[in-house]
């Protein structure tokens, strides 16, 4: 389904090459100050401004259509839309017969009997990210305000040397993917509702929804594996819950337990690539070469951190903190 959350709830719609994309955001409380402006630094964040990154540019004027009166949230649903303008459909027009290796194209072609939008990706496309961060926006400023949220980009390709990542792709047409680390401070203590709805589950489940996530950590995540207990765990050392480490990523039973909620999201080389790659021809069955058109980012990783850091506000909001 397109819908995330139970008490903040988030539904998205459109496809990447259709005439809007947009967001309905449900559970937002009255009297919270909103206009258009509010949304201008998050959505720049989301943009491609570096050298390898998609050479679609698009405005992302928000529209807000309903919810909002007099600059103030009302308590009802909010509606939010994005036009998509700078779009070029015939560079997909091939890919309903060459399925791009890793991409969305096979699968969905096959899941909806060729009825879907396959025009840069349709619902599957990163363009629909859009949509996450407005709500984030607005999750931003339904939660406590005393409750920070700080995401960068760690590494790309297994470096921290970011700059150089990017140029040796950007040269070879390829593409390499990404870790983004995000700390949430100030949460309190209490958050979580076992067994299915803990805190780590429904931070996972929206953070996967976010296209190219291929994986998620919290605390010290796949390395606690390797530790002695002695080692992982976190040593109470005063009243309010502070440990001496927090290799529990603030979380202990599914719930939060007033330290910083950390986690580490990794994200997967854009599939779309300049170089030449193998494919099947859905018509002759047979293997064949193929050229990808479009415009792609070399590392989609780096536009990440505002979607991450926008998803984390919506858990938030939506366990109430």
């Amino acid at each position: 389904m397109n819908t995330f959350g139970t008490n903040f709830r988030v539904s998205i719609f459109g496809e990447s090459h259709n005439k809007y994309i947009g967001v309905c955001i449900d559970g937002c409380k009255e009297g919270i100050h909103l206009t258009s402006d509010d949304f201008k630094a998050d959505l720049k964040k989301r943009q491609a401004e570096y050298k390898g990154g998609t050479k679609r540019r698009e405005v992302d004027q928000p529209l807000i259509v309903s919810g909002v009166f007099n600059d103030y949230t009302t308590g009802m649903p909010i509606t939010i839309l994005f036009e998509n303008n700078d779009t070029v459909p015939s560079d997909y027009f091939n890919l309903k017969r060459y399925p791009r290796p890793s991409h969305s194209d096979f699968a969905a072609q096959k899941k909806y009997n060729n009825y879907n939008d396959y025009r840069g990706g349709g619902s599957f496309s990163g363009r629909m990210t859009v949509a996450l961060v407005a709500a984030g926006v607005v999750a931003k400023k339904a939660i406590n305000n005393n409750i920070k949220i700080s995401t960068k980009l760690i590494k790309v390709h297994d470096s921290t040397n970011i700059d150089a990542e990017l140029e040796t792709a950007f040269k070879k047409g390829d593409s390499i993917g990404g870790v983004v680390e995000c700390r949430i401070s100030n949460v309190g203590i209490g958050y979580g509702e076992p067994f299915f709805n803990s805190f780590e589950s429904m931070l996972s489940h929206l953070i996967f929804s976010i296209p190219g996530v291929k994986g998620i950590e919290f605390g010290a995540g796949f390395e606690i594996a390797k530790m002695y207990g002695s080692e992982a765990n976190d040593i109470i050392i005063d009243e309010t819950g502070k440990t001496l480490t927090n290799c529990s990523g603030g979380i202990n039973a599914g719930i939060t337990n007033g330290n910083d909620i950390v986690f580490r999201t990794a994200f997967r080389p854009t599939p779309s690539i300049s170089m030449t790659q193998k494919t099947i021809d859905l018509q002759t069955k047979e293997a064949v070469d193929l050229e990808i058109k479009g415009r792609h980012d070399v590392c989609f990783a780096v536009r990440t951190p505002i979607i991450v850091e926008n998803c984390a506000a919506i858990v938030l909001a939506d366990f109430g903190c």
